[in-house]
């Protein structure tokens, strides 16, 4: 087993509409506005932008996000991602009966060093910070949906 390769899916129940939650989630360049953990995003062009990331710990994470599917009618965003983490992302937004779901799916490899080095100790440390990250991004989106 790669102790630096990480799988992560996220489900978020949201009391909005799909195409409500899927605009927010297409606009990345806001994500700092409404979620504490995503610091930056600086946009290159119309479909790659440099993310820094911080959780819990005391360590930032930058990668390139390249958008590789952008399709309202499924609601599926992905991006493959490079730098620190080399993989990819997909937000998946489907109807339910009380709104939307929001499904979050990752494949990573940790690539910075600090990560790698303290791979095998690390490990349930990380995965642990993403989930704190994680939930704050639900809260984040849900406020700032509810505030539009």
């Amino acid at each position: 087993m790669d102790l630096t390769h990480y799988r992560f899916r996220s489900l978020w129940a949201l009391p909005a509409p799909p195409a409500a939650v899927y605009a927010v989630l297409e606009r990345s360049q806001e994500y700092p506005d409404w979620w504490p953990q995503v610091r930056e995003v600086i946009r290159l062009d119309d479909t790659t932008a440099v993310v820094r990331a911080r959780s819990l710990l005391p360590y930032d994470i930058t990668f390139t996000a390249r958008e590789v599917r952008r399709d309202p009618a499924a609601g599926v965003l992905e991006a493959v991602l490079s730098g620190d983490l080399d993989g990819w992302a997909r937000w998946t937004v489907t109807a339910t009966a009380s709104g939307s779901l929001v499904r979050y799916d990752q494949e990573v490899e940790a690539t910075k060093p600090l990560l790698r080095r303290f791979a095998l100790v690390g490990r349930p440390v990380f995965r642990a910070n993403h989930r704190i990250m994680m939930r704050s991004g639900r809260r984040g989106l849900l406020a700032h949906l509810e505030a539009v």
